[in-house]
């Protein structure tokens, strides 16, 4: 780990057989877990929280102090879980007055130029691809993955196992185990590839399709579909998370595709 090139503030936590590369810098009030790798020219700043085994590239800036204007300097951290790798240029920054944190989960991959702001929580096991940008106080659910240059605005939700299509303007909730796509950004199907590999069975895929048919493909509005939905479908944890999720929307979900483009299911 004592690489001369390196500067290591004394105060920081540092795991023994991690290995720091050249011209990296890590403040005090880091801690970082055993067999990580953190890349040359990488800045880990006062706050970073970084687990076990992850892989950190040149250029990543870990735990900056957010980007918000209301931000006094209150002490907040930025996570990073275990096995996660964050590849070149990614930028973390950490939480401010709201959550306190920002979270990247576990076994995540964020590629390269991916900007995650102040109080967002990354779920496990999400890729972001290149140059995703997460405005401030997102929540990514576990498994999602989102396609290559997407903007997802400030307080949206994605839930778990979504799949959203590369160069997407997320600017509103996109429910679990869905695909979506297209401008302005609608629900495109469900994710059923992603769930098969995760293990989900035939039946509780079919089970899942049938909700999003009475939610997006009725012409019912959301209160409606879901008021169906619970009517029609028995209870199971998929269809509670899909339900909650919906009837908990802040900024309302994503509309089903129409071939005029004008959405709909609300």
């Amino acid at each position: 780990m004592n690489q001369p090139l390196a500067y290591i503030h004394p105060e920081a936590i540092i795991a023994q057989n991690v290995v720091v590369e050249p011209f990296t810098t890590i403040d005090k009030d880091v801690e970082i877990g055993e067999g990580t790798w953190i890349g040359p020219n990488v800045t880990i700043m006062a706050g970073a929280r970084i687990g076990k085994n992850c892989k950190i590239f040149p250029g990543a800036v870990i735990a900056a102090m957010p980007q918000d204007l209301k931000f006094a300097g209150e002490r907040t951290t930025a996570h990073i879980g275990d096995n996660t790798v964050i590849r070149e240029c990614v930028t973390v920054n950490r939480g401010t007055i709201d959550k306190l944190k920002t979270v990247v989960g576990a076994n995540c991959l964020i590629m390269a130029y991916v900007h995650v702001a102040h109080d967002c929580v990354i779920g496990n096991n999400c890729i972001l691809a290149n140059t995703v940008q997460v405005a401030g106080h997102v929540e990514i659910g576990d498994y999602a993955i989102i396609g290559g240059s997407s903007s997802i605005h400030q307080f949206v939700h994605i839930g778990a196992h979504a799949m959203i299509s590369g160069g997407s303007l997320i600017r509103k909730d996109v429910p679990p185990f869905v695909k979506a796509g297209r401008e302005p950004l609608s629900y495109a199907g469900i994710n059923s590839i992603g769930l098969r590999r995760r293990g989900f069975s035939d039946q509780k895929i079919a089970e899942i399709q049938q909700l999003y048919r009475l939610l997006f493909l009725s012409g019912l509005n959301n209160n409606a579909a879901l008021d169906q939905i619970e009517l029609e479908l028995a209870p199971s944890p998929e269809r509670d998370e899909v339900v909650n999720f919906i009837r908990n929307s802040g900024r309302g979900v994503i509309k089903g595709y129409s071939r005029n483009g004008n959405g709909g299911g609300e």
